[in-house]
């Protein structure tokens, strides 16, 4: 059947109306628009004509049709009022999205070694040949999969091959691969409280028996995970550098975390988070590397220490469990873009990754006290900071009050994507204050330019 001019002009009006076509956007010429629908000229012309006379498109000549640029599009009123985890999640979306300083998860951008990465991008093109084009290996590269397991065994104490190693698109791949292929959707999973916003929310739509264990000053807090949940099959913690509280597992409690899974035939997922990143000579060992009993399914990926782009996770699988990874692979996974993984091996293999690393450890170290002294100048005695010996956020505590989530909001109006620490919480149990990124601060005047715009807000909100 053919379309005729009334379908195209509802299509456009209802894709301007929702946003999606924006004031000011251009129009596909009639010529253009009437070979892509396979319609005669003069359809597209009519529904054209509809919608410049109601005022939705102008036209400009040999400038072409645009959507017009002074239409003002009414915000589309919702039935009710969203509930207030959906109010959390706008804004973990907003502080992902949004642009603005003190973005988490962002490593220092200007610090990156571009030239190196371009000049290996432009290698690992110009060496494709056919066979690289067509699918690519479902558990990843084998170059890549042969320098992350020497990296994981160099720097994080590990003992692996690249066997072990099946490449992801990032965490989330991790999570929901580790669960598909050792559990079912009714086995027990236990996740640090507070911990990772989005983690919580995927482990929430797929793990219909999820519970919390509380995280203090030494970390998960293994005995109640023994008192409340000894029959769980999974427990999802980040034994190096905590999400968000940046505390480490104290060497006690890793290894009763390390007997519970063993007696009880269950599974450790560690989140290597933030482990690259630590300012002191002391390099923690990953649980993994303590881990006798091959139950800790460790995973990492290379969004916070080359670029979140670059969407490239890991997992060293345990090795009595590698045929089960490769079949639920087989049917979840496709395998990751080659190309990107070809540049990433040799940012490894060739030394230039632990160049990085190196020069970033320094480099935050150095921009970690640039915004505590701002803080310290700008709001002293508001704030309260427990420092750890590496990452790439802090937490300022409030000391005497709990509105961090108005705090929050307020920053963010000024343009710092902070966020509020107990929104990361789901037990009642919980701690007050902003979680914000150092990572792209230049100099403590910097900083105190930032941090002083909320000024006057804040000293009214917490007066």
């Amino acid at each position: 059947m053919t379309m005729g001019y009334r379908e195209i002009y509802e299509r456009y009006r209802q894709n301007i109306l929702a946003g999606v076509i924006k004031p000011g956007d251009k129009l596909p010429s009639i010529r253009v628009l009437a070979e892509e629908l396979h319609v005669a000229r003069k359809t597209v012309e009519a529904a054209y004509a509809v919608l410049v006379g109601e005022g939705y498109l102008v036209s400009r000549g040999a400038k072409g049709t645009l959507v017009n640029p002074d239409l003002v599009i009414p915000s589309p009123r919702p039935d009710m009022a969203p509930d207030s985890e959906d109010a959390t999640l706008n804004q973990f979306l907003d502080l992902r999205d949004a642009p603005g300083a003190m973005r988490l998860g962002i490593p220092a951008l200007d610090a990156f070694p571009t030239k190196k990465w371009l000049l290996l991008a432009g290698k690992a093109a110009r060496s494709l040949r056919p066979n690289d084009m067509t699918n690519p290996p479902v558990m990843g590269y084998t170059p890549l999969r042969e320098a992350i397991a020497s990296y994981v065994n160099i720097s994080r104490g590990l003992n692996c091959t690249a066997d072990q190693v099946f490449i992801t698109s990032g965490y989330r791949s991790n999570l929901m691969l580790i669960l598909h292929a050792l559990g079912m959707k009714s086995d027990k999973v236990v996740f640090e409280d507070p911990g990772y916003f989005f983690g919580q929310r995927l482990l929430k739509r797929f793990a219909t028996q999820l519970h919390y264990a509380p995280v203090d000053r030494q970390g998960i807090d293994v005995d109640y995970l023994l008192r409340h949940h000894p029959d769980a099959r999974f427990a999802i913690v980040t034994p190096s550098h905590h999400s968000p509280l940046a505390v480490t597992l104290s060497l006690p409690r890793k290894h009763q975390l390390l007997e519970w899974a063993a007696g009880n035939q269950s599974w450790i997922v560690e989140d290597d988070y933030d482990g690259e990143f630590h300012y002191t000579r002391k390099v923690l060992p990953a649980l993994k590397s303590l881990d006798t009993q091959d139950r800790v399914i460790y995973i990492g990926t290379f969004s916070k220490t080359v670029m979140p782009a670059i969407r490239i996770g890991y997992i060293i699988m345990p090795r009595a469990a590698i045929p089960r990874f490769r079949e639920i692979g087989e049917i979840m996974e496709a395998g990751q873009p080659l190309l990107t993984q070809k540049i990433l091996a040799a940012f490894l293999s060739e030394g230039h990754f632990y160049k990085h690393l190196k020069k970033m450890r320094t480099l935050y170290s150095q921009r970690r006290a640039m915004l505590l002294e701002a803080l310290h100048t700008v709001y002293p005695g508001v704030f309260e900071v427990e420092l750890s010996e590496g990452g790439m956020h802090i937490v300022a505590f409030l000391r005497t009050r709990t509105q961090d989530e108005e705090l929050a909001a307020i920053w963010r109006r000024h343009q710092l994507q902070v966020s509020a620490l107990s929104g990361w919480y789901c037990l009642s149990n919980k701690r007050y204050g902003l979680v914000m990124s150092y990572t792209n601060i230049v100099s403590t005047q910097q900083a105190i330019d930032l941090i002083s715009g909320p000024h006057a807000e804040t000293l009214a909100l917490l007066s």
